[in-house]
């Protein structure tokens, strides 16, 4: 009988560590460029993201080739001209969401978190902060944020015939819904 009770209480805590460890591999990135020219726009769909929330690590891959244009001679120019994807493939985040130890994973709530650490993209890597909602809905995990960067911060090089059609500061934003 003891046994079975402790067969019982390990596989129910063996359930719960693994139920804080979520990943996804379609997540949502998203970036505009208001320029005076014309507003660019692209979507990616492949990105990949590890989170742990009993230690708070986080995680994402975003392939670059991933992104999708209305036009394509303006994929085309992104992954040759600007981001240079043979190059450098990947965008990358790795860091940790402070307080995830308040998540409910059983219970509806929404949570504004912060993100801290190391985003790596083109090359450089770059110290990065930004809030970040976390959403759960009938155990299903959402994450979502909305901020800006810089082209220049990444070294990508935006000549100066292309300033008017192209802006240096990015807005982005990233949904990720979480496979339990």
């Amino acid at each position: 009988m003891k046994k079975t009770a402790l067969t019982i209480a390990l596989t129910a805590l063996v359930i719960n560590l693994s139920a804080q460890k979520l990943s996804t591999r379609s997540g949502k990135v998203k970036f505009f460029s208001d320029a005076k020219i014309e507003n660019i726009e692209a979507v990616n769909k492949q990105v990949s993201s590890v989170m742990d929330l009993a230690s708070g690590k986080f995680a994402f891959l975003v392939p670059i080739r991933g992104f999708v244009f209305e036009k394509a001679l303006m994929q085309e120019h992104f992954n040759e001209n600007y981001l240079e994807s043979d190059q450098y493939p990947n965008a990358t985040f790795k860091g940790r969401i402070a307080n995830t130890e308040a998540i409910k994973l059983n219970k509806n709530g929404e949570y504004q978190l912060k993100l801290k650490g190391k985003m790596k993209m083109h090359g450089v890597e770059n110290p990065f902060s930004e809030e970040v909602t976390l959403t759960v809905k009938d155990e299903q995990v959402h994450l979502h944020s909305q901020f800006y960067l810089k082209a220049s911060d990444y070294q990508v090089e935006i000549p100066a015939g292309k300033k008017d059609n192209i802006n240096n500061r990015l807005e982005v934003t990233v949904n990720i819904d979480y496979d339990k």
